[in-house]
């Protein structure tokens, strides 16, 4: 299983239209949209997972292409320097 980053999301992006998007690649196992705690809408980014081959064609599909009027960036999620993961 791996997790793919998705960024420069458009803020009226909700999870069934990314679902929906990856889809395409293979099963999508899980959608996560980080959402503003006022507005209620897309911050610009979010996670999917999805199985190694399916994520890796997904990245290869999807990224630099355009999405509801934005480029958007898909690749495999790496851990920010100097954060710790929560568990």
């Amino acid at each position: 299983m791996k997790k793919l980053f998705v960024g420069n999301l458009p803020a009226n992006t909700n999870e069934q239209n990314l679902q929906a998007l990856f889809s395409e690649f293979g099963t999508v196992r899980s959608v996560k949209l980080v959402m503003d705690v006022f507005s209620g809408q897309c911050k610009g980014f979010g996670f999917i997972e999805m199985e190694g081959h399916e994520a890796r064609a997904a990245i290869a599909g999807l990224n630099g292409k355009s999405f509801n009027g934005k480029t958007i960036k898909v690749g495999f999620e790496s851990p920010r320097p100097g954060r710790k993961r929560r568990y």
